[in-house]
């Protein structure tokens, strides 16, 4: 099925038709037209203009092509009718696929999947050192398989550069530019190698940052959720900060982690982290191991789930899957069910909570159920601690130290010293 999408007068060059398939067995956590609506999300983050749709139902995909042959002749047609220059597929296409596309499309219309379209739109987006090394990765262990014609000639066009500021070259084609992308194999293998050392530097440094940070007693929770679910906005308002906030998928990308103080002074750190989505791109999980192991060292996770999107719960099994994939399953879950402000029936949020056990309702934009929220973490992380108050002599204040190390083990919440 292709249907046309109506369109302003003006629009960009670039104006995508997006490309999905129901296969047999299903897609995924999200039916088809379900996953198409989130493709167009991320098309319009990338800065595409989405002016078309096309569907097929397989059994399972061509060997060559991906799509049927029919399906190629009629999205031709459709190109010509509304004028896209670039083809969006829902799902990651093999370097054979992407191929064989490009031949039958011709170099005027430009292949791209939704794993390069989510990694372009880290690229732009990543703003720190951090986060364009982790992107750049990712990027060029997608587009080692795939050096072909396509991706070189395009290079030329690209240049580097990506961020919030901007950057030149179309969407898919933000990173590496054309001096990267026109080496040969064994160069580009030269610069992941390059790469895999520079983070493995930045992991270190986390390692030890978290050691630190361990060593102060103090409990870390990380955020976790699916992109847009207003984890960003949770942290300024416990906070009291202002961290970067948008309207957007994949806002954050850089973990960001702040002091919060609890009911009866309690200190927990709280570390925001990159959001997850359905068919999260492999190359991003492996490339972003340093920022992910601070999901993996957290005490607890605060899961912030979007109340109001229609696909709760399609997005709250995401991101337990990830988390089981980067082996953070284990660690103890508080889930908040946000923007219940949205809601125009209040009596949906006490529903959802009974699928939720456990779970908080709370807006974090109004700052509504805060209040209840930091007391169910303050309860969590402190509830069976103890004040012990010691006299120690002069003459044994050594003994300190080992009062900071017992401490550590959490039996123990707040100390006193007397000499």
């Amino acid at each position: 099925m292709s249907k046309k999408i109506s369109e302003p007068t003006r629009f960009p060059k670039e104006r995508a038709l997006l490309v999905g398939v129901d296969f047999r067995g299903g897609n995924g956590l999200l039916t088809l037209e379900e996953s198409m609506s989130e493709l167009e999300l991320l098309a319009a983050t990338a800065g595409l203009l989405v002016i078309g749709r096309a569907t097929q139902k397989l059994e399972k995909p061509y060997v060559q092509t991906y799509i049927g042959p029919g399906k190629i002749s009629e999205i031709k047609a459709l190109i010509d009718e509304i004028g896209a220059n670039v083809l969006v597929f829902d799902n990651e296409l093999s370097p054979r696929h992407l191929r064989e596309l490009e031949e039958d499309f011709g170099s005027e219309i430009r292949i791209l999947d939704r794993t390069a379209l989510i990694l372009d739109i880290f690229a732009q987006h990543a703003s720190t050192n951090e986060g364009a090394l982790q992107v750049e990765l990712a990027q060029y262990e997608y587009r080692l398989p795939r050096l072909t014609r396509y991706w070189t000639h395009l290079a030329r066009q690209a240049g580097g550069g990506g961020g919030r500021t901007g950057s030149a070259g179309g969407v898919g084609l933000r990173g590496p530019g054309e001096t990267q992308l026109e080496v040969d194999r064994r160069d580009i293998r030269r610069r992941v190698s390059k790469l895999k050392e520079e983070l493995e530097k930045v992991r270190k440094h986390r390692q030890q940052y978290r050691a630190r940070r361990k060593r102060s007693g103090i409990p870390t929770i990380a955020l976790v959720g699916y992109t847009n679910a207003g984890k960003s906005t949770l942290l300024n308002i416990l906070s009291n900060s202002d961290v970067y906030v948008a309207d957007e998928l994949f806002a954050t990308l850089d973990p960001t982690t702040r002091r919060v103080e609890l009911p009866g002074g309690n200190l927990v750190l709280l570390t925001d982290t990159v959001g997850f989505i359905q068919k999260l791109p492999t190359q991003l999980i492996a490339a972003f191991r340093a920022t992910l192991e601070e999901i993996k060292e957290a005490d607890l996770l605060l899961h912030v789930i979007d109340i109001t999107h229609p696909h709760t719960f399609a997005q709250a099994r995401a991101v337990l899957e990830t988390l089981v994939e980067i082996e953070a399953d284990k660690i103890p879950v508080l889930t908040v069910l946000n923007k219940i402000d949205k809601l125009t029936d209040r009596n949906h949020a006490q529903e959802a909570l009974i699928d939720f056990p456990g779970a908080v309702a709370i807006s974090a934009l109004h700052s509504e159920g805060i209040e209840t929220l930091l007391q169910k973490l303050n309860d969590f992380l402190f509830g069976n601690y103890m004040d012990i108050s010691v006299i120690i002599p002069y003459k044994e204040t050594a003994l300190i130290a080992l009062f900071h190390e017992i401490a550590r083990d959490r039996s123990v919440c707040s100390h006193s010293f007397q000499l």
